[in-house]
């Protein structure tokens, strides 16, 4: 309780219960008032012995003024009657009162009588006046329910006729529901004759033409609640034609409960789940695609449970925006601490790329043993993804190229990402790839059409390259040119059939309003996974490592040697003002730089290295453990060495090995072969009499 409450208890015993003079009366005040009036106005008139008439008079003036204020108000005529009746009644005891005196047993009598019937007869008025007041509401809803339901009926009809005479099909329409948008309507059909939807789906085409549908407008079939049920969408609006802008409200998502990817052509959002799913994007040149990504970064930055890293081999440029204010210092926040930037992680090389699969892969498969307790304990094989243990999603833009390149570069990444793909679902690491076309290159993939379900294929009018058939298989009734627009296209996820939809268009200024806004919001990387990560994770905000980022400067050719040729001596102008103002920005963003890898040190710091015995040790997780595990192998290694060695030219099995250090063959078989990479062992092929041998032995 605060002080203020406990004052105001303590005034109110004081004085006494409160009252509220602003209420109206009720049927018993209203008569006590008028009751008392009537005394108190009689006492004074007969004191002063002022003339009767004038009570009657203002008696009169009452009841013809509560008549007009009830005629404007459409009171019923025996709350009109009542009301000038009571006004007259008073009026009258008051004259009678006055001419006799007031302070008779009669006189009181008769007023407390004429109190109680005001009293009963304002009830009943007012119950009455309830009555009909509802009355009045239910008859307009069932005028109102009267006319839908006929425009209803005629749709129905309409569209029965059509399904009959199109698809040669009998349907029963047992429900029409408008949508609230304003842009379309749904009938529940039930096919007779064990037909399907897919039966009237087959004839999505057909059946917007007979309707003369504007463009962009279609009617769609979709499964009902049951198998003899469908659903037939009709959009009326093209709400596809219009830009919309990302909506401004950056409240916290989660994973579970979706993210918003663009809206249908009910104007209705699209959340997609992808605890358990990856996605894959395409888009030609010019539909958008671009903007699509940057649309699903934005909803992953909302999220309080997700991390995100972007590989972009071109530049960066897909994750550059999400960066580079924050880098450099150009977004603040209230509490005047860095802002961190929109992504957690962002990789424009081959190497940088490299390192961040390896990160994951070394994440998800440290998770999957340290979390054994957590996954028992839940009951679920699972993660249990939450702020605490966040879900990391990786943003592969062109990623489905890679996965179909000849480079061998490019191929070292695609077995990365597949391996991330294939391996690491449970343990909540999801991919979102994009491509630039839905081609049998593309989807020949297993793995992709097997993991991608939420599937998204930006067209933007353009017909080359995309096979909707392949993207969405099963799914009819699509056309590219049903979503010319720049932005729209169609998704599918297993929550709903693929339709037509179409991504909000967010611009640069939108992108640092959301990064600045969700800067406290995005996760930190839980302890187990940052020390499977190791060293490349926690610097990966180091200077040497995003040194690209600020690197505008133009690459000159060199002059043969090598060398790049000397600068030549400026002439003109010279601006130094320009220069101090330049200089002092760079010496801005480092400090800010600096700043915000401080702060990553504090929560994510790393142990000296141990080739540099000089270096200071420093507070945070000891990751030296894994790199030399990285480096030398497991500890168990050296036993398993000298045991091959023991055994001469005649080797180890795997089996063997796996029974000796007791750990599955899996890991063992990971370990020989790293120390076969390192010269430690030679590798004997032979099938299933395959063996390692010690290179003494060879």
């Amino acid at each position: 309780m605060t002080a203020t409450t406990a004052v105001k208890k303590k005034q109110q015993a004081d004085s006494g219960p409160v009252l509220d003079w602003s209420a109206g009366h009720g049927p018993v005040t209203g008569a006590l008032s008028a009751t008392t009036g009537a005394f108190a106005v009689a006492t004074t008139g007969a004191a002063l012995s002022m003339p009767p008439a004038w009570a009657m008079a203002v008696g009169a003036a009452g009841a013809l003024g509560h008549t007009v204020a009830g005629l404007r108000v459409r009171n019923a005529g025996r709350t009109l009657a009542f009301k000038a009746a009571s006004w007259l009644v008073a009026a009258g005891w008051t004259t009678w009162a006055i001419t006799t005196g007031p302070l008779s047993w009669a006189a009181l009598g008769s007023l407390a009588t004429i109190g109680v019937g005001m009293g009963a007869g304002a009830r009943s008025v007012a119950l009455y006046e309830e009555a009909r007041e509802e009355e009045a509401i239910a008859a307009e809803q069932r005028a109102i329910a009267r006319e839908l339901s006929a425009e209803r009926r005629a749709i129905a009809a309409e569209w029965v006729e059509r399904i009959q005479r199109i698809c040669s099909i009998s349907v029963k329409v047992l429900a029409v529901e408008k949508w609230e948008t304003g842009t379309g309507y749904s009938l529940d059909l039930e096919p007779q004759g064990g037909i399907t939807y897919e039966r009237i789906a087959q004839y999505s085409v057909q059946l917007s033409a007979d309707a003369k549908l504007p463009h962009g407008c279609t009617a769609t079939a979709t499964p009902g609640i049951h198998q003899g049920r469908a659903i037939l969408d009709v959009t009326t609006v093209n709400v596809l034609q219009e830009e919309r802008d990302y909506p401004e409200d950056y409240s916290p998502l989660s994973l579970h409960t979706g993210i918003p990817w663009g809206y249908r052509t009910n104007a209705e959002q699209i959340r997609v789940y992808l605890r358990e799913q990856c996605a894959l994007v395409v888009g030609p040149t010019g539909s958008g695609k671009t903007n699509m990504v940057h649309m699903i970064l934005a909803g992953f930055a909302r999220a309080e449970d997700m991390l995100t890293w972007v590989i972009d081999l071109n530049a960066g440029s897909a994750g550059l925006p999400w960066v580079l204010p924050a880098l450099k210092g150009e977004l603040q926040r209230e509490d005047g601490k860095p802002v961190r930037p929109g992504i957690d992680w962002l990789a424009s090389s081959y190497e940088e790329a490299m390192l961040m699969l390896d990160a994951a892969l070394a994440i998800g498969l440290h998770r999957k043993k340290a979390y054994q307790d957590l996954l028992a304990k839940a009951n679920t094989d699972l993660l249990p993804i939450s702020a605490k243990i966040p879900q990391i999603m990786l943003v592969i833009d062109e990623g489905a190229e890679i996965l179909v390149s000849t480079d061998r570069q490019m191929k070292q990444l695609a077995k990365k990402i597949l391996e991330v793909i294939r391996m690491l679902r449970a343990m909540g690491i999801r991919t979102v790839l994009t491509a630039l076309g839905a081609t049998g290159s593309v989807l020949g993939n297993l793995m992709i059409r097997r993991e991608a379900k939420v599937r998204v294929a930006l067209t933007g009018g353009e017909t080359e390259g995309m096979d909707l058939g392949k993207m969405f298989p099963g799914r009819r009734g699509l056309r590219v040119d049903q979503a010319p627009y720049k932005g729209s296209g169609f998704m599918g996820t297993p929550e709903s059939p693929a339709g037509l939809f179409k991504g909000w268009r967010i611009k640069p200024k939108q992108i640092r309003e959301i990064t600045a806004a969700t800067s406290d919001r995005h996760p930190r990387l839980d302890d187990i996974s940052a020390k499977a990560a190791g060293p490349a994770y926690a610097r990966r905000w180091d200077a040497e490592r995003t040194a690209w980022m600020h690197d505008l400067t133009n690459t000159e050719p060199d002059n043969g040697a090598g060398v790049p040729p000397p600068a030549a001596p400026r002439q003109g102008l010279k601006l130094s003002a320009l220069t101090d103002h330049e200089a002092a920005a760079r010496s801005q963003n480092e400090e800010t730089l600096r700043r915000f890898r401080a702060e990553i040190d504090a929560e994510f710091a790393t142990a000296p290295d141990p080739h540099n015995p000089d270096a200071p040790a420093a507070p945070g997780l000891n990751l030296s453990a894994l790199r030399g595990e990285r480096e030398q192998g497991p500890a168990w290694l050296s036993k398993v060495l000298e045991a091959i060695k023991a055994t001469g030219a005649e080797g180890m099995k795997p089996s063997a090995v796996a029974e000796l250090v007791g750990k599955d063959r899996k890991t063992v078989r990971a370990a020989l072969q790293t120390a076969v990479e390192r010269g430690q062992l030679i590798y004997r092929d032979n099938g299933p009499h395959s063996v390692y041998v010690h290179p003494d032995h060879a």
